[in-house]
């Protein structure tokens, strides 16, 4: 039986069903991913929060790039 006290052991804890590291962290995974639902409303506000995110990283580049042309070409008319 495994109590639930606190080790600083090396050793992986083991599911005392499968007796299984490994098995019983797909066994765990299988069960989270299961119970989880997907809210179509979450991804698309998220999906609209990038494409904001990412036209706003656009617009500075740009203007940052049509800046240092300009500067760059006041310099060389002086």
């Amino acid at each position: 039986m495994c109590s639930n006290t606190i080790s600083m052991s090396a050793k992986p804890e083991i599911n005392e069903k499968n007796n299984n590291f490994y098995s019983a962290k797909i066994n765990e995974e299988e069960t989270h991913s299961s119970s989880k639902k997907v809210n179509l409303n979450d991804l698309v506000a998220r999906l609209h929060e990038e494409k904001a995110k990412e036209k706003k990283s656009n617009i500075i580049l740009s203007v940052s790039a049509v800046s240092a042309v300009a500067v760059f070409g006041i310099i060389l008319t002086l």
